[in-house]
């Protein structure tokens, strides 16, 4: 007999995040919150993607009160500066040229809400890619096939991305697409929720 838990939502209109979580085979729904995503001053990509990921969560809770809510955010970084989503091709171009031949850290804040409880969850995953040093061509043609200007870093590692890259380090790959799994379950089994025995 099939274990019951609340309802899980995730907070995000990511394909990425939900194509991420549809691997753990659960049933959930995904509401897209309405969330003010503008870094404070002064804050520290840590900080930024924690607020953003529990801010969202808090979002979906207003509408959702018995529910297990999961936001997650994420932002690239270089030398200390924040790299966001380049949104059109210049923007993704400047962005590749900038990381070629360096090392950029990958911050994904993951934030799991129990709704009815108001148990909250909130955690930073780093991950850390060296790039290759690419060539002008090499960077267009990637952009031309792939397209990526709506990633934080211009790249799809699930994808073709995964030819920019020399070397790639840390503890969960799926943050690297923007949804830390293993860190999730773990979350989830908190919260009395066993992937495996459901």
């Amino acid at each position: 007999m099939p274990k019951s838990h609340p309802p899980l939502i995730l907070a995000s209109s990511s394909p990425f995040r939900r194509e991420l979580l549809s691997r753990l085979g659960m049933e959930f729904s995904s509401v897209s919150p309405d969330v003010d995503e503008s870094r404070l001053p002064n804050e520290t990509a840590q900080a930024l993607v924690s607020r953003l990921a529990e801010s969202k969560a808090r979002a979906v809770a207003e509408t959702h009160p018995e529910a297990l809510i999961i936001g997650s955010d994420q932002v690239a970084t270089i030398e200390g500066q924040v790299l966001g989503k380049p949104g059109n091709h210049d923007k993704a171009v400047e962005q590749l040229m900038q990381v070629s031949g360096k090392r950029v850290n990958f911050l994904t804040g993951l934030c799991l809400m129990h709704s009815s409880s108001g148990r909250t969850q909130v955690l930073c995953e780093p991950f850390h890619v060296e790039f290759r040093t690419l060539t002008r061509t090499e960077i267009e043609n990637y952009l031309n096939r792939e397209q990526p200007y709506n990633c934080a870093g211009s790249f799809k590692s699930e994808g073709l991305g995964i030819c920019l890259f020399q070397r790639m380090e840390g503890d969960d790959p799926s943050s690297l697409i923007g949804l830390p799994l293993i860190r999730l379950i773990d979350m989830l089994r908190s919260e009395g929720v066993d992937v495996l025995d459901l």
